[in-house]
């Protein structure tokens, strides 16, 4: 996995892969970048994922029709951010926040069949329902993506 390097504050860098991926399982939502001609569109989403061969897989779903889905179709380069914020504190002197955040490149491709429903299901276990028996039904309404992240560098503050 290629851990970006380019960060200002370097005594608050997670270099430590492992380290990126703990903070990742801890957050409950991504922030999915995608280019849209003049302004970036960013949206919240529920995922889960998986580490292989190294590289982390992000996977989401969304509508078969939609800004999301045009947006992907024209431009699949995005960027995924994801942060935990665990207070804000008083040092004395200004007021900071303690957090851990995870940044991450990749492109958004559709999925399929096993992999689609693979992604679903570890969405749905890291929403806190592994082995939920959903209706296989709904893969026919929704687009499952799959992220694999290129790129990908962690934070955090603590005081």
């Amino acid at each position: 996995m290629k851990v970006i390097v380019h960060m200002r504050r370097s005594d608050r860098e997670i270099k430590n892969f492992n380290d990126i991926v703990d903070v990742l399982s801890r957050c409950d939502t991504i922030r999915l970048g995608i280019n849209r001609n003049d302004y970036p569109y960013v949206i919240p989403l529920s995922f889960g994922f998986e580490v292989e061969n190294g590289k982390v897989n992000i996977y989401f779903h969304g509508a078969k029709e939609g800004l999301k889905h045009e947006l992907l179709v024209n431009n699949n380069r995005v960027c995924v951010e994801a942060d935990i914020c665990h207070r804000f504190v008083d040092t004395g002197h200004n007021v900071t926040a303690e957090y851990e955040s995870v940044i991450g490149f990749g492109k958004a491709v559709k999925v399929f069949d096993y992999e689609a429903a693979n992604g679903l299901d570890l969405l749905l276990k890291h929403c806190g329902f592994e082995n939920y028996q959903y209706n296989k039904s709904v893969k026919d309404l929704i687009t499952v993506y799959k992220i694999t992240l290129n790129g990908i560098t962690g934070k955090r503050r603590t005081v």
